[in-house]
């Protein structure tokens, strides 16, 4: 496991030695977030009862920042080594796909989280949230955050240039996530629309890591735990055929 242990070093040193814009910056992000839709819509957009809307708001913002920073993390890394041509380097030692595949996705999580405790610190220190069933919350964030990571790998496998990648964030990552429940309860939208907002699996992420605050969610806690475990084997397993493979990584 030396080699595994190695490359999640150099992981979590290429996002730390930058922290100021891969930690600090959408930390200031999310704060911006909660000041502007926290005080235009909270007297217009009805959710939970017995919540308001700005502290309904924190946990939406959390889970986005670490998904987005997670997803950031390993497309990024991986971009970057096909483009400068560093990628030989981890090539080259007898790492397997599981090893590859554990420390970009760990290292995911980690930059995902330390975003994620950063954005809560900030946004609790001027609206107090409490705790309903923090299990919930540590469960959903680590998944979360590990499946973004693993999308990050695919993204990073696939694209052969910076703009194919800004596409796969731009297109799919940004949407998913701004459509997945954020800044509203899905019990807002009429049926159809809240029907097609099942369809999208960043809603249970959201959905239930927002539970572990309130004790309330749009639907079963247990229920989007099962889908967003389900989503991220169905995920990893993919990744880590492609890393096998060697698909636009060794040919």
């Amino acid at each position: 496991m030396s080699g595994f242990r190695t490359l999640f070093y150099k992981e979590l040193l290429r996002f730390w030695k930058v922290s100021f814009q891969t930690v600090l910056a959408p930390i200031v992000t999310a704060l911006l977030y909660l000041m502007i839709f926290g005080h235009a819509l909270r007297d217009h957009v009805q959710v939970y009862s017995g919540v308001g809307y700005t502290s309904f708001l924190i946990p939406g913002l959390v889970m986005m920042s670490m998904l987005q920073n997670a997803f950031a993390n390993s497309s990024s890394s991986l971009i970057q080594s096909k483009i400068t041509g560093n990628l030989v380097f981890v090539l080259l030692p007898p790492l397997s796909h599981w090893e590859m595949f554990g420390a970009y996705v760990l290292a995911s999580v980690a930059r995902g989280l330390a975003v994620g405790f950063g954005v809560f610190i900030v946004t609790v220190w001027f609206i107090p949230v409490s705790f309903t069933a923090p299990l919930f919350i540590v469960l959903f964030a680590v998944l979360g955050s590990a499946i973004l990571g693993t999308l990050g790998v695919i993204a990073g496998i696939w694209a052969e240039k910076f703009d194919q990648l800004a596409a796969f964030q731009n297109f799919i990552i940004v949407p998913l996530t701004f459509l997945s429940g954020v800044f509203y309860s899905t019990h807002s939208l009429p049926p159809g629309w809240r029907e097609v907002s099942r369809l999208n699996p960043f809603f249970y992420m959201i959905d239930g890591f927002r539970y572990g605050f309130f004790g309330q969610s749009d639907i079963n806690p247990l229920v989007s735990l099962a889908i967003v475990a389900a989503f991220f084997v169905v995920l990893a397993v993919l990744a880590m055929r492609l890393l096998a493979s060697g698909y636009k990584l060794r040919y």
